[in-house]
């Protein structure tokens, strides 16, 4: 066999080269496409260095951003089923396909890049950040997918950006209720909020057929109930109060009412929305709360707003919108 000429064997490596190079692109990208990363734009024009209410539009299940300055609503934002972010980080849920259901959370930060995912078991739920971005949490429907009944079960995680530790379900946290320490193989948590010091939290707690407030610790790894009838607490900016709903009826359709309550002095007063509402609260602001409720004209979720010292009427805010979020 003959040797190829110098020139030929040069062109050869280069198209070698080229096919190697053009492939590990082409893998680079598939491999970016099967992990589902959130959909941003690369210079950084939708991100949360703008003030505004970030919501999920229902129509495209993207995260878009109300102006607080008004005009059109910016889009671009990362594909959500459930959402939250703070002015530093950012919490986005997703139903992963196939059996049995899984929940992805994705960690973005002020740019809306991913920084850290996890995959737990379940349907997506709630998404909670601390104001500093942290700490973040989120719970997933284990079985079931409405608190209206009974059948459900939920796993709650915790994950501190601080040390990078992650609590996969809080279900282990030590538990005391009525001064006790508690022990029931039914506990079920959900809808964590934050305080500011990035310690202290508020979660709902089920067992034996009550939902009770719980104020947890972070550092001591402890959780004391604090009152009954208290689901999807949502810790006001100045940290003096919560939104949270209560069961207020047996009825399936319409059990719950949203109230406030004063953590001073414990007491509590209903909001002026009269409709029952299956959400966790965002603030929108001191004085106001924000909230989805099913959708009219066929839409999946319209943005409400009202009051948090019950005056006054509600307020449709957002259209065909979803978990609330916001950033100043």
């Amino acid at each position: 066999m003959k040797a190829r000429p110098p020139q030929l064997r040069r062109l050869a490596l280069v198209i070698l080269a080229v096919l190697v190079l053009g492939g590990g692109s082409l893998g680079y990208v598939l491999h970016a496409r099967h992990r589902g990363l959130p959909t941003a734009t690369v210079d950084g024009s939708f991100s949360l260095a703008e003030p505004g209410l970030y919501y999920r539009d229902s129509a495209t299940g993207q995260v878009t951003r109300r102006s607080d300055t008004g005009g059109p609503p910016a889009t671009g934002g990362p594909a959500c089923e459930r959402f939250y972010a703070t002015g530093e980080r950012a919490l986005c849920l997703r139903k992963l396909p196939g059996i049995p259901a899984r929940t992805q959370a994705l960690v973005l930060d002020r740019r809306l890049r991913e920084i850290k995912r996890v995959t737990v078991p379940g349907i997506p739920n709630r998404a909670r950040v601390s104001a500093s971005g942290n700490v973040l949490s989120w719970t997933a429907f284990a079985t079931g997918d409405s608190y209206a009944t009974t059948a459900f079960s939920t796993r709650t995680s915790i994950l501190d950006l601080r040390t990078g530790y992650l609590i996969k379900s809080m279900e282990e946290i030590p538990l005391t209720i009525d001064g006790t320490r508690y022990h029931a193989s039914d506990v079920n948590y959900w809808g964590v909020t934050f305080a500011r010091d990035d310690n202290r939290f508020y979660a709902t707690v089920s067992t034996k057929g009550r939902t009770h407030l719980v104020e947890g610790n972070l550092r001591d790894w402890s959780a004391k109930a604090l009152r009954e009838n208290v689901e999807c607490p949502s810790l006001s900016p100045d940290n003096t109060r919560i939104a949270f709903k209560k069961k207020v009826s047996d009825d399936p359709a319409a059990p719950w009412r949203l109230y406030v309550l004063d953590l001073a002095n414990m007491r509590e007063h209903p909001l002026a929305e009269t409709r029952s509402v299956d959400d966790q609260a965002a603030w929108l602001d001191d004085k106001t709360v924000g909230y989805a409720l099913p959708g009219r004209d066929g839409r999946a979720a319209d943005i409400w707003s009202t009051p948090a010292d019950g005056t006054s009427e509600p307020s449709l805010l957002v259209p065909g919108g979803s978990s609330p979020a916001a950033v100043s």
